[in-house]
């Protein structure tokens, strides 16, 4: 596939991308301004590459690690900071341990797809939605995760929302609406994880 270098990216539209393993693919969210532009499910990494070079976004944000933990480490600093500050996050161990389990099989997807958006030319962040849901809406408390983010899209008042939406769906939505506040300076930045700076 032959790539073309991003010439004019558009300042109202961004990309979240939920990754998954292979079998998954990923889930990619365009958002145009207050618009889901886009809903595209289990696609594979040339194809989010592809979505990206023709969406011309200013910004992509991705729902994975795009480092691991230093040699030897079980989790980045990052991570435990945004856990004691927002909210609990799945640990990233180092680089060896990612390659030797088929559970980090996703992570393994994630940075190879940091990697391949290189080729872009289009910015691109770390995210997490668990934390972007709760810096927007606060704490799941007792509700299930889905009903806690079907609620919290609800508030975020988009158009183009499908009726129905499945998890890994809302997450790439919370992703690209997390690259939005991020072009406007509403976001912190806890290391490489880039979150909202506060309740919507």
């Amino acid at each position: 596939m032959q790539i073309q270098a991003v010439t004019t990216l558009r300042h109202g539209r961004t990309v979240g991308v939920d990754v998954g393993g292979r079998r998954k693919g990923f889930d990619v969210a365009v958002l145009d301004d207050r618009e889901v532009a886009a809903l595209i499910g289990h696609l594979d990494r040339e194809a989010v590459v592809e979505l990206v070079c023709m969406h011309q976004p200013a910004l992509v944000a991705v729902d994975s690690p795009r480092s691991c933990a230093p040699e030897g480490q079980s989790t980045r600093e990052c991570e435990r900071e945004l856990s004691t500050s927002i909210c609990g996050i799945r640990w990233t161990p180092d680089k060896k341990r990612v390659h030797a389990n088929p559970y980090f099989a996703w992570i393994v997807e994630g940075l190879a797809l940091y990697a391949a958006l290189a080729t872009a030319d289009v910015p691109v962040i770390e995210v997490f939605p668990t934390a972007s849901w709760t810096r927007w809406h606060g704490h799941r408390g007792s509700l299930t995760r889905a009903a806690w983010t079907r609620d919290g899209l609800a508030r975020l008042r988009l158009t183009g929302v499908p009726e129905r939406t499945n998890q890994d769906q809302r997450d790439a939505i919370a992703a690209a609406m997390t690259a939005q506040q991020n072009t406007g300076g509403l976001t912190q930045e806890i290391g490489e994880i880039v979150v909202p700076a506060g309740r919507w």
